[in-house]
Parts: C-alpha cells; structure tokens; sequence
C-alpha cells in the first residue's frame, strides 16, 4: 500500500477510524477495546471525519432506533458491528478482554462486563438471543485500574457467584460503583447475603438501580429496598427502571407503588420492539414524560396531566 521508505525516513502510520453511531453521551465500549488494540500496535487512531484518509473504519451500533449514518467516508475497508446492526457477535478475544482507552472518550470512570447473559428469558429483552445464559467475563482488574469509580454493565450482575465476587473486589478497592442495568430484585429480595453485600457497597451519586417490569416484581422491589437499607446507616436512594408496555394501566400502578415510597424514583422506559422498532405509542411517551419530570410528577396526578 505504500512505498518504501529508506532508513532517514518514517514510514506513514496505518490509520483507524472510529463511528459511535449512537451518540447517545455513553461511552461506546467496543470501540475503546478497538481504540486500545489498534493504538498498541502502532495504528494512529481517531474519531472519523470525512478529511481523512482511513486503511480501516469501524462503525458501532448499539441501539437499532438510532439514525445509520449515511456519510461517506474515505476508507479502504468498512466494517459494522453491534447490537444496533443485529450484529451479535463478539469481538476477537484479544481484543474483548484487553484494557478500555478510557482516553477515546476523555471518562475518568471505568466500565465494563464482569458477566455476560442472564438467567431470565423476557420476551421484550434481546440479551438472551445476544449472549445466552449468564456466565463469567472479566475481574473487575481486567477494566479497571486506580478510578473512583466503575460502572457495571452486567445485565444481571447478582445472578451469578462471580459477579458478586466483583463487587466483594469493588468494595475491597475503595471504589464506587453503578449497576446500570437494574438489579433484579426477585434475587435480591430472597438472599440476605446479597442484601448486605449490596448494603456495604459504595454507590456513585449514593443510589442503587432496581428493575420493575411488571406488577410481580412490586413486593420484591419493596423488600429488596426495606433489607439493603436495614442494613446500613447510610442513606441509599433507589432508582427503578419501569418499563412500559402496551397495558398501561400495569405501569401506572408499578408507577404509583414506588412514588409512594420513599426516595425510590421510578424512572419510565416505553418499549421499543427490537425486532421492528417500532415507535412507542404516544400514551407511552406521555406516562414517561410525567413520570420522569420530577419537577411536576409528585405534585401532579398523571389524570390531570394527561389531561392538559
């Protein structure tokens, strides 16, 4: 591809671009591991643009409802990947399990995945066609090195002995952590191991993410909420994922449940099929909108609000 080059002279870097199709302000995960494995191997690495020259780019998706990009690019070669192209596979396992470039993005917090899978099989979640049933990933030491904080993005980190291993080498370390998937509190209403484990942890912004996708998980959340906060004096908000599906009267109570609780803030997903993505309805929209606005959702009856 180029020409050679005598001894005085330094033969051009391979260049790499990089596409977050998403832009959704979260870091794109696999393209730091690219960014990390190219950079150690001599490539110049970047966020593409349409000036420059690329002998590789990679576009990443991770959601199917974002926007593909219809740029043109000047690269030798183009490759796809992520969930957002129905893309399920993996990345090449020198580079899955090497080192983020935490630099791509400029985050002083890491991320990763200590497990991959769940145990669950729910017909609206596409992790158990993606990564099947939940195994082991990475230690915590894999993704992470002297940050305050680590941010979990296991999509059921206690359902496995090895992710609460993590979190046991989390609270070890000093470190704060998120779980920005949602605890299932199903599991953690019946174990009171997992209770104090969670109860000793330190959690970024001081709250805990739960999940409540439908009226049974009610009692567990509640429990769940009750024993962590048992078992520590210090104050421990709780943050629940309330997913919307077509029978809206089912989150409206999961809703109204948690506004009574208190400093438990249900936070409202309209679902999207991933399968035909298509748009949530507008009453979903609107019960999230109402339900999201602290400013108004406890002063204002979802009633009243949907009538104005």
């Amino acid at each position: 591809m180029y020409a050679r080059f005598g001894d005085d002279e330094e033969a051009p870097k391979m260049k790499i671009g990089l596409l977050d199709i998403d832009r959704h302000n979260f870091p794109n995960l696999a393209l730091m591991k690219l960014s990390s494995w190219y950079k150690s191997n001599g490539y110049q690495v970047e966020f593409a643009t349409i000036f420059e020259h690329y002998d590789k780019l990679f576009k990443s998706k991770v959601f199917s409802f974002s926007a593909n990009d219809t740029t043109c690019y000047d690269a030798e070669e183009i490759e796809t990947g992520g969930t957002g192209y129905g893309n399920f596979n993996n990345l090449p396992e020198k580079i899955e399990h090497i080192y983020p470039d935490y630099s791509l993005y400029n985050i002083d917090y890491s991320l990763g995945f200590s497990t991959r899978g769940c145990i669950r099989n729910c017909s609206f979640c596409i992790v158990p066609k993606k990564e099947g049933y939940i195994k082991p990933n990475a230690e915590i030491y894999e993704f992470w090195k002297d940050q305050k904080d680590l941010v979990f993005m296991d999509n059921n980190i206690v359902a496995h002995d090895f992710g609460l291993q993590q979190i046991e080498n989390a609270i070890k370390e000093n470190i704060r952590i998120d779980c920005n998937q949602g605890l299932d509190a199903r599991i953690i209403a019946k174990d009171v191991e997992i209770q104090k484990l969670l109860a000793r942890a330190k959690w970024c912004n001081s709250g805990i993410r739960l999940a409540c996708d439908h009226k049974s998980q009610m009692e567990p959340v509640k429990k769940s909420i009750e024993a962590i906060r048992s078992f520590t004096k210090r104050k421990i908000d709780f943050f629940v994922y309330t997913l919307i599906q077509d029978d809206i009267q089912d989150a409206i109570d999961r809703i109204y449940f948690m506004r009574d609780m208190y400093r438990v803030f249900p936070f409202a997903q309209p679902y999207r099929d991933f399968t035909t993505n298509r748009e949530p309805l507008k009453i979903q929209k609107q019960l999230a909108r109402w339900c999201n606005m602290r400013s108004i959702f406890r002063s204002v009856e979802w009633k009243d609000y949907k009538k104005g």
